[in-house]
């Protein structure tokens, strides 16, 4: 019997979803804005990554908030957009109390889209203000939207072979529990269903896939630096400390490796954060193991909901 999974991060109570998106040059950025007394971690590793706060998410850290996460197109010219984010929160009073100021915590990674446009636009500040207006609980758009709009999938091959990448979703329930999951899908690698099958990656003129043809190929990546990502955001009601966050973080890895052949290289900068806001209950085992699926199917959505550019 397959998992059946929910469509969308939101289906987690309180968290919304946002997107920019530039449907002239195919780049955007997409917010998570977290309800209050969200507790949040992240791991990297991929090799090549470009983020913002990332220090403040270490388990070890003393921060304890997550206001917002910014995922962004652009590569680092695209952290820029973090400040919009920063400035719609803090119009709202959304923040760490401070003695001068309350501010706000806006963990961010981006990826590299300037192929889309040849660099010409990259997400600024205005962009992530604007993710911030247009975030919702409900039919948040995926596929080439916001930091999905200009991504690409299968690069292993070359250039010439890539397909499509973009913006996808899913949750899981289990009981009083609800974990979701939204994922930015920019990788070297291929994207492949449960059963391994090529869902979005390097393809011949004619449409067939090329790893079918030589799986040995894919081990055989040519110099690629710093082009390609995948990033994903987990959310959950369950009541987490920081460093449970952080553990899961890494199994979230686990689901980009079961979607992704293959995750993790040197030319991927793959991130995943993980954002806990609730009084749920549930061990950590078993969470674990439906953040996996969870991130798993994120990824899959991303390349299946290929629908036009779409600006909300």
């Amino acid at each position: 019997m397959k998992i059946k999974f929910g469509r969308s991060l939101t289906d987690v109570p309180g968290f919304r979803v946002g997107h920019a998106t530039d449907e002239v040059h195919a780049t955007g950025c997409t917010v998570v804005l977290c309800p209050p007394n969200t507790v949040g971690s992240a791991e990297v590793r991929g090799l090549a990554p470009g983020t913002r706060e990332m220090a403040l998410l270490s388990p070890e850290k003393g921060m304890q908030e997550v206001h917002a996460v910014l995922l962004t197109g652009g590569s680092a010219f695209g952290l820029a957009a973090a400040d919009g984010v920063v400035r719609y929160l803090e119009e709202r009073g959304v923040g760490y109390p401070t003695p001068l100021a309350r501010v706000p915590i806006v963990p961010a990674a981006v990826v590299y889209d300037l192929f889309a446009n040849g660099g010409a636009r990259r997400p600024d500040a205005a962009m992530g203000y604007a993710a911030c207006l247009a975030a919702r609980a409900d039919d948040v758009p995926q596929g080439r939207v916001g930091a999905g709009a200009g991504v690409s999938v299968g690069k292993w091959a070359g250039f010439e072979a890539m397909m499509p990448g973009g913006f996808g979703m899913a949750s899981l329930h289990l009981g009083d529990v609800v974990v979701g999951a939204a994922a930015v899908v920019n990788p070297v690698g291929d994207v492949v269903d449960a059963d391994g099958r090529i869902l979005a990656g390097a393809r011949a003129p004619d449409g067939r896939w090329l790893a079918e043809e030589d799986p040995l190929r894919r081990f055989r990546v040519p110099p690629l630096p710093g082009t390609n990502t995948t990033l994903v955001v987990v959310a959950t009601n369950a009541a987490l400390d920081k460093l449970t966050c952080y553990r899961l973080a890494q199994r979230a890895h686990d689901g980009m490796a079961l979607a992704v052949r293959y995750a993790h290289g040197p030319h991927d900068g793959d991130t995943a954060f993980v954002l806990a806001a609730g009084e749920a209950v549930m061990d950590v085992n078993t969470l674990g193991n439906a953040v996996v699926e969870v991130v798993a199917e994120a990824i899959r959505a991303a390349v299946r909901k290929q629908t036009p550019h779409t600006s909300t």
